[in-house]
C-alpha cells in the first residue's frame, strides 16, 4: 500500500508574513495609514499652493483690500497718474525702479491696490498731494488737434485751459472738425464715456455735399462697412438744406477714427463741416470757439448718473439706454392712445379665444342637429318596417 506523500509547504516570506499579520490585527487601520501617507502629487500640489499663497501675499504687501468708501481701490499707478506724476506706463516704470513707497515701505510690484485717502504715498521720498479733480467744457476749433501729445507742436485742446494739472481730453475730434470736448483728469469717467459699452450718445451737425437720398440715408441707419467694421447711426434726420450741401443730425454711441467721414464717404457723399453740440447730457449751447468753462454740478450728476452701473445693468452696456428707449417708446404710445405691444396680444387673444369659443359652440349646436336629425330617421325606419311586416 503507498503512503500518501507529505506536500512540502513552502516557508513564507517574512515580509509577507508580518504584512498579512500586520493587516489582519489592524484592519482598517491599514488603509487609513495609506490614505495619509503622502504622495508626490500631493507633495507638489502643497508645493504649489505654498507658492501661490506667498505670491499673493507678496503682492496684497502694503495693498488695501477696500478703500474707505467702500469700493475697491485703483492701482497704485493709476493713483500715481492721477496725480499728475505721468503717464500709466511712466508711473510703472516708476514703480518698479522702487522708487514709491506705501506707508514707508517700498513697492516694486504692480497691481498693487491703494487707498490715496488712509494710505501715505512718497515718491522719492515726498509725500504724494492728491489733486483736485477738475471738468471743463471745452469748444474745439478746427485746427486744433485732440491728441495730449504732439511731436509737431501743433495746438492741442489742453493748450485751451489753464495749465497746472495734468489733463486729457474725452472722446476724439479730428483736426478738421469742431464742437464739444470734456477736459478732465478724472481717468475712471473720462474710460466710461469714450467706451461704447455704455451707449454714451454723441450728437453732431454734419454737412454733406449734395442732397442724400431715403436709400442711402436708410443705409446709414442700418449699417455701413468699414475696413474696422459695420458702423451704424443710432438715429439719423436731415436738419436743413442749401442750394449744394445737406446739413444732417447723426447720433453715434462710438467714437473710431473719423467714423462719419468714412460714414458719408461710404454713401458718396463728402463732408465739408462737422460739429459735435453735445455728448449724453452735456451741450455746447451758445459756447464761443476756443472757449471753454468747468462744468455744473448738475451737468457732473447727470454724466456719472449716465455711465455708473450703465453696462452693468444690461450686461453689454445697453440695459440703461435699452430701458430709456422702452420707456419712451410707452410714453409715445400712451400719448398718441395706441395700446403697446402687450396690451395688443392680450387684447387679440381675447378675441381669438371668443372665436374659437363661438366656434365651437357652432360645431357643437350643428353636431346635436345632426345627431337628433339621424335619429328621427332611424325611428321612423324602425316604424315603417313594422308596419310592413304587419301586413
Amino acid at each position: 500500500m503507498a503512503t500518501p506523500r507529505k506536500s512540502k509547504s513552502r516557508p513564507a516570506k517574512k515580509k509577507s508574513q508580518s504584512g498579512r499579520s500586520r493587516s489582519a490585527t489592524t484592519g482598517g487601520q491599514k488603509v487609513a495609514s495609506k490614505s495619509t501617507r503622502p504622495t508626490k502629487a500631493t507633495k507638489a500640489t502643497k508645493r504649489g499652493s505654498s507658492s501661490k499663497s506667498q505670491g499673493r501675499s507678496a503682492r496684497g504687501r502694503g495693498s488695501a483690500s477696500k478703500s474707505s468708501d467702500g469700493t475697491r481701490p485703483p492701482r497704485l499707478q493709476k493713483v500715481l497718474a492721477s496725480a499728475g506724476v505721468g503717464s500709466r506706463r511712466d508711473c510703472e516704470v516708476l514703480i518698479l525702479e522702487g522708487r514709491v513707497e506705501i506707508d514707508r515701505r517700498v513697492v516694486t510690484e504692480l497691481g498693487v491696490r491703494v487707498d490715496p485717502q488712509e494710505q501715505e504715498i512718497r515718491l522719492d521720498g515726498d509725500i504724494l498731494r492728491p489733486q483736485k479733480i477738475i471738468y471743463y467744457a471745452v469748444h474745439k476749433p478746427t485746427g486744433v488737434v485732440s491728441t495730449n501729445s504732439d511731436p509737431a507742436g501743433r495746438m492741442r485742446v489742453v493748450d485751451l485751459v489753464p495749465p497746472g494739472t495734468r489733463l486729457f481730453t474725452v472722446g476724439r475730434l479730428d483736426k478738421a472738425s469742431q464742437g464739444l470736448m470734456l477736459v478732465t483728469n478724472d481717468g475712471e469717467l473720462a474710460n466710461r464715456l469714450a467706451h461704447p459699452r455704455y451707449n454714451v450718445e454723441k450728437i453732431y451737425l454734419v454737412s454733406v455735399v449734395g442732397h442724400p437720398s431715403p436709400e442711402s440715408l436708410k443705409k446709414l441707419r442700418h449699417g455701413v462697412h468699414l475696413a474696422d467694421g459695420v458702423v451704424r447711426a443710432k438715429r439719423l434726420r436731415i436738419k436743413g438744406k442749401k442750394q449744394k450741401t445737406t446739413i444732417l443730425e447723426m447720433v453715434l454711441t462710438e467714437g473710431r477714427n473719423r467714423e462719419i467721414r468714412r460714414m458719408a464717404a461710404a454713401i458718396g457723399h463728402k463732408v465739408t463741416s462737422l460739429q459735435r453740440i453735445a455728448i449724453g447730457p452735456l451741450r455746447l449751447g451758445d459756447m464761443p470757439s476756443g472757449a471753454y468753462r468747468p462744468l455744473t454740478s448738475t451737468e457732473l450728476k447727470n454724466l456719472k448718473s449716465l455711465v455708473t452701473g450703465g453696462a452693468r445693468r444690461g450686461g453689454s452696456g445697453g440695459g440703461g439706454a435699452r430701458s430709456a428707449s422702452s420707456s419712451r417708446s410707452k410714453a409715445v404710445a400712451a400719448k398718441r392712445g395706441a395700446p403697446n405691444k402687450a396690451a395688443r396680444k392680450k387684447a387679440g387673444s381675447k378675441k381669438t379665444g371668443a372665436r374659437g369659443a363661438a366656434r365651437t359652440a357652432t360645431k357643437k349646436k350643428s353636431a346635436g342637429k345632426g345627431g337628433a336629425n339621424s335619429g328621427n330617421a332611424k325611428g321612423r325606419a324602425r316604424k315603417k318596417g313594422k308596419a310592413q311586416k304587419r301586413r
